[in-house]
């Protein structure tokens, strides 16, 4: 008996996603680039499960029922372009290909042109999650033909993640080309964005009050109880709990202060300024990993370079501490804001016809950015499909509001301090933009005029106009 679904690409998401398709009902057929791993494979972790080896691709395609369901997880860019090339000539019309890496949209859509055009079938899919989410319950964002989709659709539903609240799949048909894609792009920016903020709080906290590990396991394990509660809240409450083997101390204090990147922040800002959209919280936590990056010149310059000599007495440290929290929180709804906007922006620019409600739904569990906080950013979209931004939503408003004088403290502390917030200062000043009826553009757009005739818009009467700057 031929296979329901297949998969290229034994990594740990591959081999993770192969065994939840198979403990959901679904015969698989499994092929990588090493054997050795393949072999490895359903000798290890696969062994007596319904997983079928294969060797080479021809044996892999004809272990396949027709149309046949082939998912590519593999590293996005060249590998991605390399196995379809390989395998196009073993496919027959209504095949199907699924490319679930962290591959950049416009090669999805490049790609789904290319195979429709010979009568296959291509879905870039999203899935967030991680080896965990791979293997109990991804969030899936597939973009593609949606009659296509109603061939995977059954599968999918199944191994995706269920949420808590209504117990409702994590997966819905997101829209057509590299939609998936794009929207799996800015969940990650979104994640990039959360998970700056919440060590900018730390640092803060850290700086100013000299917390040890312990009490930041019992800070974020608290925080994670209300409106804060997250998986990146939860697990970070789990990293000042680990000691270091070696030392006996914290690990996290043990860990070189250089974070890395893969890419997919990158481009969102990128895709950001090309559509002309705002995301500073966004570009802050990409830019701050950068800096991170140049550890060797922070250690020259720090020697050059001297801040204020301040202390927060003690009198102000719980008022501190709850004053982080509400920052944070209220920067997070902007990191959210800035990424719904964008996809909002993209979704009439590339026609995708995004239901934004659906993918804040699809978001509240199995992926790494899964929150509280998006069973209230479901319900703002669902209560208006048109919300120019989230952040003027009701319920958004008001808790924005309430925090406000929270969140400005935490930021004046911050630089009293000499301690770097970018991404929470970033966001600050996007809600502080967002509410201004009025901005400094106007001096921008005279300036403009001035030296280059780019003319400018009035605020009495329309049209374009000009002034010769030089007269009085």
């Amino acid at each position: 008996m031929k296979n329901k679904f297949g998969m290229i690409g034994l990594g740990v998401m591959g081999q993770n996603f192969a065994m939840n398709v198979e403990r959901n009902g679904y015969s698989v057929a499994v092929f990588d680039i090493n054997p050795e791993s393949v072999k490895a494979y359903v000798a290890g972790i696969a062994d007596g499960r319904n997983i079928e080896p294969t060797f080479s691709l021809q044996a892999f395609v004809e272990a396949l029922e027709r149309p046949r369901r082939i998912m590519l997880l593999v590293p996005a860019g060249k590998p991605v372009d390399a196995v379809i090339k390989q395998l196009i000539p073993l496919l027959e019309k209504a095949d199907m290909i699924i490319d679930g890496g962290n591959s950049h949209f416009e090669d999805t859509e490049r790609r789904a042109r290319d195979l429709e055009a010979r009568g296959l079938n291509f879905f870039g899919m999203g899935v967030s999650g991680g080896e965990e989410g791979a293997r109990c319950g991804p969030s899936l964002m597939p973009g593609g033909s949606r009659d296509a989709y109603k061939e995977v659709e059954a599968i999918m539903t199944a191994v995706s993640a269920k949420a808590d609240e209504d117990g409702e799949p994590c997966v819905t048909y997101i829209g057509p080309g590299g939609s998936g894609h794009f929207v799996k792009m800015v969940h990650n920016g979104i994640e990039y964005g959360d998970m700056q903020l919440i060590s900018e709080a730390y640092f803060l906290l850290k700086h100013a009050l000299g917390l040890s590990a312990a009490e930041f396991h019992e800070i974020f394990s608290k925080w994670n109880q209300g409106e804060l509660s997250s998986f990146l809240i939860e697990i970070t409450a789990k990293v000042f709990k680990k000691t270091d083997e070696d030392t006996g101390k914290p690990l996290v204090d043990m860990i070189l202060d250089k974070s890395g990147q893969k890419g997919t922040g990158k481009w969102t800002g990128q895709v950001a300024l090309d559509l002309g959209a705002a995301i500073p919280t966004i570009t802050a936590a990409v830019d701050g990993r950068s800096l991170s990056a140049l550890k060797e010149e922070r250690i020259e310059a720090a020697k050059r370079l001297s801040g204020p000599n301040v202390v927060v007495s003690d009198s102000d440290r719980q008022k501190l501490i709850d004053s982080v929290r509400d920052a944070l929180y209220a920067s997070k709804i902007c990191s959210y804001a800035q990424g719904m906007s964008l996809l909002k922006q993209a979704s009439e620019e590339y026609q995708y016809n995004l239901d934004l409600a659906k993918i804040a739904k699809i978001w509240r569990a199995g992926c790494i950015i899964r929150a509280k906080l998006l069973n209230d950013v479901t319900n703002a979209y669902n209560g208006d499909r048109n919300l120019a931004n989230l952040m003027v939503d009701q319920h958004f408003s008001n808790e924005l509001y309430k925090r406000q004088a929270a969140w400005r403290f935490t930021i004046t502390t911050a630089i009293n301090l000499g301690v770097p917030l970018p991404a929470m200062s970033a966001s600050l000043a996007y809600y502080d933009a967002y509410r201004s009826d009025r901005l400094p553009a106007n001096l921008i757009q005279a300036q403009r005029d001035f030296f280059g005739a780019h003319t400018f818009e009035r605020v009495d009467k329309p049209g374009s106009f000009h002034a010769n700057w030089n007269e009085r």
